[in-house]
């Protein structure tokens, strides 16, 4: 006769679930487990919604660029995407981290990782620039809010480099570098924000209405994904709240 044991368990668990409980876990629910392995991050609770949306947008902006003969301007919007992608996976790498080691080593994978996107930002940023060439520049609301980012990835990165790497000189204490790191974080997502409104902004430009063609809706359902699942895993005790 088979034991029913593991059947009342089972039934206990589903007992103790709301029914109102969502899927992907409630906002800030997700963790890294002692042990589990980093790369896991990318894909646990609603990062599989941002991953979907990243993905998708990526591949609307490359595929719009490589459908047309290719230009001194092409790799501007490819580079610019890659850099948000390269962005996206730096965030949810260390949004469930929780204790010490996997904070230190998050953070590490969290700022090699965001050196590509600086990378790949001030690449599409010297290739605008020389293809612009001699005729007016930061006159659209893309170009505008284009470069508000730029200087703000600017500021941002070096206050990443400044708290997690040397806080003591800078700052005078590691303690002060780690008070440090909730702004840091906050100025992160605010910075994913105009980013995401840089893209948008991108759509309207004569350039992708005429040439390109990406779809604004298209855009917006991915920009949706990107921020619900990157905004449902944030952990406001990390922020100071």
């Amino acid at each position: 006769m088979a034991s029913t044991t593991g059947i009342h368990q089972d039934n206990s668990v589903i007992a103790d679930i709301p029914e109102n409980e969502p899927l992907l876990g409630r906002p800030g629910d997700v963790t890294q487990k002692e042990g589990e392995s980093l790369v896991r991050n990318l894909i646990t609770g609603t990062a599989t919604l941002a991953q979907a949306g990243i993905w998708v947008l990526a591949a609307l902006v490359w595929s719009g660029v490589l459908s047309q003969p290719l230009s001194l301007f092409s790799p501007h919007p490819m580079l610019s995407v890659s850099a948000i992608l390269l962005q996206v996976q730096a965030a949810l790498i260390v949004q469930p981290t929780v204790t010490p080691t996997q904070k230190r080593n998050g953070a590490r994978i969290h700022a090699a990782i965001q050196l590509l996107s600086v990378a790949c930002f001030i690449s599409a940023f010297t290739i605008i620039e020389l293809n612009k060439g001699d005729h007016p520049h930061f006159t659209s609301p893309h170009g505008i809010l284009g470069l508000t980012t730029y200087i703000c990835i600017a500021l941002q990165t070096l206050g990443g480099v400044v708290q997690f790497f040397v806080p003591s000189l800078v700052l005078g204490s590691v303690d002060a570098g780690k008070r440090f790191y909730k702004y840091h974080r906050i100025a992160g997502y605010v910075l994913l924000l105009l980013e995401m409104a840089v893209v948008v902004a991108a759509t309207q430009t004569d350039f992708n209405l005429t040439t390109l063609r990406i779809p604004l809706w298209a855009t917006l359902v991915a920009i949706v994904l990107i921020l619900a699942g990157v905004g449902a895993r944030i952990k406001k005790y990390k922020l100071g709240f």
